[in-house]
């Protein structure tokens, strides 16, 4: 007894001595989590692309910027943070400190590869997707995608060309310009209340829904903090049926609306995360929000459930007729796996293998897109190069990482698992790692 009365001022003096080293570390993390949210602000001063959505404090803010854009300068930046960062996460008992200053780490290893990127320096296709998303997309052969096309063969009505017979097919499921947003709105609506089954959401969540010309993709989430979205629908081409359930998950619930919500809300606000309130496009943040807002999908709509609402719900709507909707989904199936040739054309034009003329004609064989559909295609990829490997091996990493966190048949599990992903700082070597043990 007398032995431990004696060890007790020890023992004090070592749990205050070691709060105070957590405290220590705490701060200087905190203030490197700010001098990274003011870097990024700064280089999105020159590059219009780098910064997806902020939401932190206006003091972050650059007041000005100098005439060229400081390439050396915001190098030798990244590479001190990432020094203090690392002399953190090496020395710190703290696992949540850690975990923090690794995944600030990482997000800065996209910065110096996009700052590279936007003063004209490159290199090959899968040197660029590690850096930036911090992943590189498997290789498949072009007999993998003549394969999948020979699937496609058997399935489609009729005879000539499986992407023509596609094509004819699913012109039978274009949406009414007139009816676009009453569609497009019901979709949503019915995603946001499955959403809101699982997940409590901010009671102010709300959103903008716009329809915009003279874009490269199908749709975008402006995310403007406050639990308050800007979704656009580009709406130049042709709008299948499947997409109002496709970009209503995608972009809304529980896609990337979703996301941004549950990180300011439990991240920044909750916690104080400063790094949180800065979204940088080309980080490996996107092979999150990208691979979950694609799998959202499936955990919204699970099974024929799309095909099933969209039969009795959205195509009555728009007002169109619901025969061959069945085999149209099937084909959608094979036509999402078809997704990574679109990886093989972006790593053939980066990498100076594939011409525009052969690019455009391996989206129209193996992805399917139809011609106006396949030249924004490749407008995306030119402005976006490797950022496309985010949609399709983004969407297998979540869907292994859920799998993995879930068990078999128990649909809840896999709810509560993505909510998990979507509140917490996950990295693409996260979702490697729990994919490759289950």
């Amino acid at each position: 007894m007398k032995n431990t009365l004696w060890l007790l001022p020890l023992l004090l003096l070592f749990a205050c001595n070691a709060g105070k080293e957590k405290d220590t570390a705490k701060q200087q993390l905190d203030q490197l989590a700010q001098q990274y949210v003011r870097l990024g602000l700064n280089i999105g001063q020159y590059d219009p692309d780098f910064v997806d959505a902020y939401y932190g404090p206006d003091s972050l803010k650059p007041a000005s910027k100098k005439a060229a854009f400081p390439k050396d300068s915001f190098l030798a930046e990244v590479d001190a943070l990432k020094k203090s960062l690392h002399d953190i996460a090496g020395t710190t008992g703290n696992d949540t400190l850690r975990v923090r200053a690794n995944w600030i780490t990482q997000q800065l290893t996209a910065f110096g590869r996009r700052i590279r990127i936007f003063s004209g320096e490159y290199k090959p296709f899968d040197e660029e997707s590690k850096e930036l998303f911090g992943a590189v997309a498997p290789v498949y052969p072009e007999e993998h995608y003549r394969s999948l096309i020979n699937e496609l063969d058997s399935l489609l009505p009729g005879k000539g060309p499986v992407a023509a017979r596609f094509q004819q097919l699913a012109n039978h499921f274009v949406i009414p310009a007139d009816k676009l947003d009453t569609v497009f709105k019901t979709a949503i609506a019915e995603a946001r209340k499955r959403t809101l089954q699982h997940y409590d959401l901010p009671s102010t969540e709300n959103f903008t829904l716009e329809y915009v010309s003279g874009k490269p993709w199908m749709g975008y989430n402006w995310y403007k903090g406050k639990y308050q979205s800007l979704i656009q629908v580009s709406a130049d081409l042709r709008i299948f049926i499947e997409k109002a359930i496709d970009l209503g998950c995608h972009e809304g619930y529980p896609g990337h609306h979703v996301y941004n919500m549950l990180l300011e809300k439990n991240l920044y606000h909750d916690k104080g995360w400063t790094e949180i309130s800065l979204y940088p496009l080309f980080s490996p943040q996107s092979l999150i929000a990208e691979g979950s807002a694609n799998y959202g999908i499936e955990l919204a709509f699970p099974g024929e459930e799309k095909t099933t609402y969209t039969k009795n719900v959205l195509l009555p709507l728009a007002g169109l007729d619901t025969t061959g909707i069945t085999t149209y989904f099937k084909a959608l199936d094979i036509k999402g796996r078809l997704n990574y040739a679109r990886n093989e054309v972006a790593r053939g034009m980066l990498n100076g293998s594939m011409n525009d003329s052969t690019a455009v004609q391996w989206l129209l064989n193996y992805t399917l897109l139809n011609q106006e559909a396949a030249e924004k295609g490749l407008q995306f990829i030119r402005k976006n190069r490797s950022y496309v490997i985010n949609y399709n091996y983004g969407q297998e990493l979540i869907k292994n990482y859920i799998n993995a966190k879930s068990p078999a048949g128990q649909p809840e599990k896999r709810w509560d698992a993505f909510g998990y992903l979507l509140s917490n700082q996950i990295t693409p070597a996260d979702l490697i790692k729990a994919g490759a043990a289950k």
